[in-house]
């Protein structure tokens, strides 16, 4: 099969090459992959990996979506169903899998970080990691779903939910998971604010449903959103981008006001800020991933809602540089789709 194999760290080190089919073994099942995309995860696989446990070379990729052509005997799952990658293959035994929350199983392999991904023609995972993928929903949208959207859904309505008619600021309005929790947050009715250097990008998201929009070269983002809201915050912080972002997201909150992380992209160790933290009574958590209950919930969403999750461009198995470089891009807006 044709995949995207990682020999050695680096842009040239990526090759679309030859490899053996994968080799199912018990308890597992074969997808032929139709459709992935590439995630922040995936460029830090590429150029760096320092921390997540693995070998080169590795098949790369973390989402997927196509249909099953290999599968145990028994198995719920059947060749030619449609179904979606749920990536994080989990024990099934540990304290966080039995209360269900998988991302947090202390024995994760994820693909595409601790095993081969879905860069490829066939990847194969435990059949407990295919979710059946309904009629509704294309093969190109579910392949964008599993690290994005499921992580979007999982920091708006995870530990605190956001709720009708509460007011959320997303910094970085551009990226996958940001434009998804554009999209969510306004679907339950909630005030969608957002932050962004780009012009063109402020106008994007107003059409997906933001309220308004902060340009933070241009102005001061907390005493913008102070002034949208009669001078008390909001409610709740989607903020993945670290230290440049996070004492202007600390500051438009409202007392009692919750922060929620998926990420520093530049820099993870912020000032705190403790007394604001304490004085102000202001809670923060981490999120990355989603449960399997959210990933069920968040696929019956996109199927009976129509909401349409945001394709920025569009690329094939062999121009797998150049959807690297779109990633990096930053006029781009919401995922990079890999049809394979």
């Amino acid at each position: 099969m044709k995949a995207a194999v990682l020999e050695k760290r680096g842009r040239d080190g990526l090759k679309i090459m030859d490899v053996p089919d994968p080799i199912r073994k018990p308890g597992e099942a074969v997808m032929r992959v139709r459709a992935s995309s590439l995630n922040r995860v995936d460029a830090y696989m590429r150029d760096n990996g320092q921390g997540i446990t693995h070998e080169l070379p590795i098949i790369l990729g973390v989402d997927g979506a196509g249909e099953i052509v290999e599968s145990g005997p028994g198995s719920h799952l059947k060749p030619g169903q449609r179904v979606m990658l749920f990536s994080y293959e989990f024990c099934q035994e540990c304290r966080y899998c039995l209360a269900g929350e998988q991302p947090l199983c202390l024995k994760a392999k994820i693909s595409g970080e601790h095993r081969d991904g879905s860069f490829a023609e066939y990847v194969s995972m435990p059949e407990r990691c295919f979710l059946p993928l309904p009629d509704e929903i294309s093969f190109e949208h579910a392949g964008i779903l599993p690290a994005a959207y499921n992580t979007a859904y999982r920091m708006l309505f995870g530990k605190r939910a956001l709720l009708p008619g509460e007011t959320v600021l997303i910094v970085g309005a551009g990226g996958g998971v940001s434009v998804a929790c554009i999209q969510l947050a306004k679907h339950i009715g909630a005030r969608v604010l957002v932050t962004t250097s780009n012009e063109d990008k402020l106008s994007k998201a107003a059409e997906i449903g933001a309220d308004a929009g902060v340009n933070y070269r241009t102005e001061p983002v907390s005493r913008r959103i102070l002034e949208l809201t009669n001078g008390e915050g909001v409610d709740m912080v989607i903020d993945s981008v670290g230290e440049a972002s996070w004492g202007e997201s600390l500051r438009s909150l409202r007392r009692g006001g919750r922060i929620i992380s998926c990420g520093a992209t530049t820099g993870g160790n912020p000032p705190v800020e403790l007394q604001r933290m304490f004085i102000r009574q202001l809670e923060l958590y981490g999120s990355t991933g989603g449960n399997m209950e959210e990933a069920r919930r968040l696929l019956s969403l996109v199927a009976n809602s129509g909401l349409q999750p945001v394709i920025d461009s569009q690329f094939g198995l062999s121009d797998i540089a150049l959807a690297y470089d779109r990633l990096e891009a930053p006029e781009r807006f919401g995922k990079v789709s890999l049809i394979i």
